[in-house]
């Protein structure tokens, strides 16, 4: 079908606009980063500053063994992230159990998110990893970042299993009676009708949790794991110098990076979906 010349100059206008856009936003964007470079290089301290924490000689020597700790990080945040999705998933379901023969599962479960999601990540960590094996139950010494993996596990189910029921709660309950109604159990209404729609609407704050998840993973280094942090501190005390600890924060930036960027388009992915045929 041929476009009307009306049609065309509306497209050829949308194209002006979006480039029109798009320069102000790179000139902006350029200005501003040049003002903000010459308000900290003009500050007094600037030149102490950059010895103490951007020392190029002190950034190469350190870098092997900081991105040596940093694969122990990612190793942690791998194993750590499966546990956390098996656990949260079951605690969320045990959630959606009703009547009162399965009021103390109820409360216990409730009693468990409440008590991890209230309760410092650090302590848990020092519980985990110093408590534990101080029982003496006769299990074999484990390292610390096993310690250290199972404690993530224990706090972040607890906040993942809240978010997943968000996303349960959210699913409209004629799905759930649809599914009952063709002869479905609750445990496969739940499998094939209720997760799938509920792990859509939350993804989002999933993947957010996942990004502070990242992060986090740098504590286990307080139960003498030798990480991406515990090797920065390592080199700081050998060199006297803080540029061991900027390396190990952009090193965690770039391992964030690529999940951030999907967490952003899946939100925007969403948001383009419910509102479409809207302007906002």
């Amino acid at each position: 079908m041929a476009v009307s010349d009306l049609e065309l100059d509306r497209r050829a206008f949308r194209r002006r606009q979006s480039t029109r856009s798009v320069v102000i936003a790179g000139v902006s964007t350029v200005a501003f980063a040049a003002l903000a470079w010459w308000a900290v290089t003009s500050t007094p301290g600037w030149s102490r500053v950059q010895f103490s924490f951007l020392d190029g000689a002190t950034f190469a020597s350190a870098w092997p063994r900081v991105v040596e700790g940093l694969w122990l990080n990612v190793r942690v945040l791998l194993v750590a992230a499966v546990g956390v999705a098996v656990v949260s998933t079951v605690l969320s379901a045990l959630r959606t159990l009703r009547g009162p023969v399965f009021f103390p599962v109820r409360a216990l479960v409730r009693g468990y998110t409440d008590l991890f999601r209230g309760m410092p990540l650090i302590i848990v960590l020092y519980l985990v990893g110093f408590g534990v094996p101080g029982l003496g139950l006769g299990i074999p010494r484990l390292p610390a970042e096993f310690w250290g993996t199972i404690a993530l596990i224990l706090t972040y189910s607890a906040y993942v299993s809240e978010v997943i029921r968000a996303g349960i709660d959210a699913v409209h309950p004629s799905q759930r009676l649809a599914a009952r109604s063709l002869g479905l159990s609750h445990a496969k209404t739940l499998r094939l009708v209720v997760f799938p729609q509920a792990l859509r609407k939350v993804t989002p704050a999933l993947m957010n949790d996942f990004v502070s998840m990242q992060k986090d993973v740098g504590l286990i280094s307080v139960l003498g794991a030798v990480d991406a942090v515990r090797a920065a501190q390592i080199e700081t005390a050998t060199a006297a110098n803080f540029t061991p600890y900027v390396l190990a924060g952009l090193l965690f930036v770039l391992l964030a990076l690529p999940t951030i960027w999907l967490t952003d388009w899946l939100s925007a992915r969403l948001r383009r979906r419910e509102q479409a045929g809207s302007v906002v």
